[in-house]
């Protein structure tokens, strides 16, 4: 039995979504012609309370467009030292937007309105980086999956309007962050000047990313996806798979949180793991105590047994929970961690 935990994005299309993507009607998107694409932006908007929403192939590229409707190159953005735009991007904040990162040491990839404000460069200043923009991502993938608090966000809400700062959230995993939070997307949609959601993480779709905001925004928004290669023709049967994940495998996301905080507890029990990072949604960083064995090691035993997991550099290690990790798995992977 293969079990895959390197990563929420491996899943492939359940049979009922395959089933709603074959059916899909479809059209030329570049032209604003897909049925199909047009009822999922239409979809994701209303959910955030958005007057628009615009289809990318992936969610690095909405994260991208957002930071080149909010800066002008030469100025500078403010994110944690963990965040995906600067550490998994391939440095598009400065290739695609001339954009520097002034980047804030917060707790598990989440920072204090108080350390967004301490960043700030003074507008008068004019040696230093002009900050238009403030970025967040919720949940923070190499924070472990943690979500962030509503009321730390409402803070810097505040600071980007004292400071008419733009706001961008990176919600790549935001599904799983409002199901862990009992959160609404609408409680967002009234924060934030745009937002990056994914469907090909834990919703399980094979391709797609959507970003909302303004109907002037989306209109900008599309003249740079063009520029960045990101138009697409017959795409509804991909969202026609996003349509079909929003009402079918959002509310599923808590039996993969559910997975990572068993695999964590049993993580903390074993004699060769150092520590166990908190859990509070689908991802589980961990570290081996290599007094027992090295990780190397540790990931080839797994991998002897058809068990894969991922690397993040500095010692950690890293499971993740998804649609296609089923409790035959789970119990598998319990059965062999436990003989190690």
């Amino acid at each position: 039995m293969k079990i895959n935990l390197i990563s929420d994005t491996v899943t492939r299309p359940t049979p009922g979504m395959l089933e709603a993507m074959m059916s899909a009607k479809v059209g030329d998107d570049v032209f604003k012609e897909d049925p199909t694409v047009n009822a999922l932006e239409h979809k994701v908007a209303q959910l955030f309370n958005k007057e628009a929403a615009l289809f990318f192939p992936s969610g690095t590229m909405t994260n991208q467009t957002a930071i080149k409707l909010h800066t002008q190159p030469g100025e500078q953005l403010i994110c944690d030292k963990y965040a995906h735009i600067y550490n998994y991007e391939g440095g598009g904040v400065s290739f695609n937007s001339g954009v520097s990162c002034r980047l804030v040491d917060g707790h598990r990839g989440m920072m204090t309105a108080s350390q967004v404000e301490a960043a700030i460069n003074p507008p008068d200043f004019y040696h230093s980086p002009l900050t238009s923009l403030v970025c967040i991502e919720n949940t923070a993938n190499k924070g472990g999956g943690s979500c962030w608090d509503m009321a730390e966000i409402k803070k810097i809400k505040a600071v980007c309007e004292k400071h008419q700062l733009g706001y961008h959230l990176d919600g790549a995993r935001l599904w799983n962050a409002m199901v862990a939070k009992d959160e609404r997307p609408a409680d967002y949609g009234a924060l934030f000047d745009t937002i990056s959601v994914c469907l090909s993480k834990g919703l399980g779709c094979p391709v797609g990313s959507l970003l909302v905001g303004s109907e002037e925004m989306m209109q900008q928004a599309l003249r740079i996806r063009k520029v960045l290669g990101g138009g697409m023709r017959q795409a509804g049967y991909l969202a026609a798979a996003g349509i079909y994940a929003l009402d079918h495998h959002v509310e599923r996301l808590a039996e993969d949180h559910r997975r990572a905080r068993e695999i964590g507890a049993l993580l903390e029990k074993l004699s060769f793991v150092k520590k166990v990072e908190p859990i509070d949604t689908n991802i589980i960083i961990f570290e081996i105590d290599q007094a027992y064995m090295t990780d190397p090691v540790f990931v080839e035993k797994l991998r002897a047994q058809e068990v894969y997991l991922i690397g993040m550099g500095q010692g950690k290690l890293r499971m993740v929970t998804h649609l296609d990790y089923t409790e035959d798995m789970h119990k598998a992977l319990f059965t062999l961690l436990k003989k190690l």
